[in-house]
């Protein structure tokens, strides 16, 4: 009867880059996506484990060669 909505999302494949961000201090891990030109990074979810990262890599239709890794 009720069912959890399954979310998409799109992001700008020509403008943007998807990039996982590390705290080195916390180890707080944060995905998002950042501009080419400008390098402005835009936080879209907090990575707390292989589920959530599945999570990003499925809504956004995202490999995982894809994805850059920052600190």
């Amino acid at each position: 009867m009720f069912r959890k909505k399954k979310l998409t999302g799109s992001y700008d494949r020509e403008n943007q880059i998807p990039v996982i961000r590390g705290s080195i201090c916390t180890g707080e891990k944060v995905a998002g996506f950042k501009d080419i030109h400008t390098g402005k990074f835009t936080e879209v979810m907090v990575v707390r484990g292989d589920k959530d990262m599945q999570e990003f890599l499925g809504r956004y239709g995202i490999l995982a060669e894809e994805i850059r890794k920052e600190w």
